[in-house]
């Protein structure tokens, strides 16, 4: 009788606890939208504030022109470098203006990819399963940071686990929608981040085991100091690499889709897309995804004056 008194008000209080988390998860999503609306209604402000101001020289422009064009001749010859000089200046305030355009659209875009990549962030949480582990690859308690040793943990092999690829899967299968998550690479001198169908071979060193050697994951990779893309064991250098090392990637699914994308979570710029336009390089007439997709990564190898890489994050 007791024991189910406090079973029940175990029950009770758990409850209680996700309920108000649920309610806090809410909230903290419903700010993050209004706060998503709210810049993106003043930065269209000032965009069209800065359009009217283009087009307000551009009439200045067009009357300045006019007004020259219905000159009597002799009082344009009188007066050529001060009609040239005043031409000039507006034809410079008008460049200035585009610029300035340009610029305040590409800090708009750079604003609207942060705030979907923070509200994406918050809606996608990627546990390590360790299950799949290779036996030199330890696992923190929480399952998001990944280390590598040199030497294995004694322990029975399971069927899931990689047994010679040093790679490791997510746990949560990707099969409809939106997703995207990040893995901090700072402390990795050679890797591979990418998805894979949960088909890939566990076993074995062919190349149906690796991450982009095959039709069954997709990735990219740095190794000796080189950042490519793989997918069906074809390559392309990445595009958009800065001069410094990679601090963090982020992946972005769009499963419905069949979409694809690798970036620079720092800066939010793109370094391989994978998408049903984007094909020959890899071989695919139609990228479509056929599978649940999951996250995975891979320790690699490094030059031989290196010491071995060690640790990996999920953000």
């Amino acid at each position: 009788r007791i024991s189910e008194v406090m079973k029940q008000q175990v029950r009770e209080r758990f409850e209680n606890m996700r309920r108000v988390l649920k309610q806090d998860e809410q909230v903290v999503l419903d700010s993050l939208e209004l706060d998503l609306k709210q810049t993106r209604t003043r930065l269209d402000q000032v965009l069209k504030n800065w359009k009217q101001h283009q087009d307000q020289v551009s009439e200045s422009i067009g009357s300045t022109q006019r007004a020259l064009s219905r000159s009597p001749e002799g009082y344009s010859e009188n007066l050529p470098k001060k009609s040239d000089a005043s031409e000039r200046e507006i034809q410079l305030n008008k460049d200035r203006f585009e610029r300035l355009l340009k610029t305040l659209s590409s800090i708009s875009k750079n604003l609207k990819a942060q705030l979907q990549r923070k509200t994406l962030l918050l809606a996608t949480s990627t546990v390590i399963d360790r299950q799949t582990c290779h036996s030199h690859i330890t696992v923190t308690s929480e399952g998001r940071a990944l280390s590598f040793s040199s030497s294995a943990p004694s322990a029975p092999e399971h069927p899931l686990q990689f047994d010679k690829v040093c790679c490791a899967l997510g746990s949560s299968p990707i099969s409809a929608g939106q997703s995207y998550w990040e893995v901090d690479v700072r402390c990795c001198s050679a890797w591979a981040v990418g998805v894979a169908y949960g088909s890939l071979e566990r076993k074995g060193r062919d190349k149906g085991a690796k991450l982009g050697r095959n039709r069954n994951s997709w990735c990219v990779e740095l190794r000796h100091g080189n950042l490519s893309a793989w997918h069906n064991d074809r390559n392309v250098a990445c595009q958009g690499v800065g001069q410094g090392p990679l601090g963090r990637v982020g992946v972005w699914v769009n499963y419905d889709k069949g979409q694809l994308m690798f970036y620079d979570a720092e800066n939010m710029v793109v370094l391989q897309r994978f998408s049903a336009a984007l094909t020959p390089v890899f071989d695919r007439a139609h990228h479509q995804f056929t599978q649940p997709l999951y996250p995975a990564i891979r320790f690699l190898k490094p030059p031989h004056n290196q010491i071995w890489p060690n640790h990996l994050e999920f953000c």
